[in-house]
């Protein structure tokens, strides 16, 4: 097999949503980088229905025909025994398992105000519970081994904002703290656990409208945008080159890489004798104002046509 750099040589990635999109190209570059990749993905919709063995094979077949080596899994990572047979599946067939990739994702884009339970329930299931899920059943192995490495897919829809996606945006903020989490708790047994907001064309992003020119114009720009261009970083955070990177929050945007903020106090005010509701409307938040932070979307921040 023609590899890139070698970089992840040996190493088990697991790889869950990975039967299309930019879990697909993570784990073909993965496996030209030398890993051996379980490739999980139960082939359903974008918005979670109608599962389909097909697509993790499909993906195995491509490495294979890479002369790399893989697996299909097709369990859910929703619930913690079928995201504990994932990882089972790395440790069957390959015997250790080196590294986790939270990818699986699902949308169902609808207004707040006009969000159901059953909307919320399935976004959060798949992808703050998935990520739990199968982050912790790495966990104890990653222990033992003391070493281990998580990458997370999180969202600017999260970082940010944007117009109906209360569920995803609070499902892919959530993991940015689950990250930061497991980085803290686990740093002593030299496990990692690092995010990557990535913005690429694929099915998650394919109901953008295009009535008009543009639009159209908008949507081409955003095509320029493979998923290709997330693994670079993936496989490197993955790597041991990236020993130094313990939760962080990356962006992959084209051929950009950010490194993104995290919440930190800007601005404080302070009185000797305490605060009452009147002097809080008074002084606190007149001098805290000039800070206040817009209600940006991502697009209103990420503004620039993608280079």
């Amino acid at each position: 097999m023609s590899k890139n750099t070698g970089m992840v040589e040996g190493k088990v990635v697991v790889v869950t949503g990975a039967g299309g999109g930019i879990g697909r190209d993570i784990a073909l570059a993965m496996a030209r980088d030398g890993a051996k990749v379980v490739v999980n993905d139960i082939g359903a919709s974008v918005s979670g229905e109608g599962a389909d063995a097909g697509p993790a094979q499909s993906v195995v077949n491509e490495i294979k025909a890479l002369g790399g080596e893989g697996v299909a899994n097709t369990d859910s990572v929703s619930e913690a025994a079928s995201a504990g047979r994932i990882i089972e599946c790395a440790l069957d067939t390959f015997g250790r398992v080196d590294v986790v990739v939270n990818n699986a994702g699902i949308l169902r884009d609808r207004f707040f105000h006009k969000m159901g339970v059953d909307e919320w329930d399935a976004v959060i299931k798949v992808h703050l519970y998935g990520a739990y899920h199968v982050s912790r059943a790495a966990a104890p192995h990653f222990k033992a081994q003391a070493s281990g490495n998580y990458i997370h897919m999180t969202s600017t829809s999260g970082l940010i904002g944007n117009l109906g996606q209360a569920n995803y945006s609070a499902a892919k903020l959530g993991v940015t703290a689950l990250s930061k989490s497991i980085a803290l708790d686990m740093e002593r047994f030299n496990v990692r656990s690092n995010c990557i907001a990535p913005f690429a064309w694929s099915r998650m992003i394919g109901a953008i409208p295009t009535d008009t020119p543009e639009e159209q114009a908008r949507v081409d720009r955003i095509k320029q945008m493979t998923p290709a261009k997330i693994a670079p970083l993936v496989v490197c955070l993955a790597s041991d080159e990236a020993s130094e990177a313990n939760g962080q929050v990356f962006a992959v945007r084209n051929n950009e890489i950010f490194l993104m903020s995290q919440p930190r106090p800007v601005r404080s005010v302070h009185r000797s004798e305490g605060w009452s509701p009147a002097s809080v409307a008074s002084h606190a938040l007149p001098a805290l104002k000039a800070m206040f932070y817009p209600l940006d979307r991502s697009a209103d921040v990420f503004s620039w046509d993608p280079i």
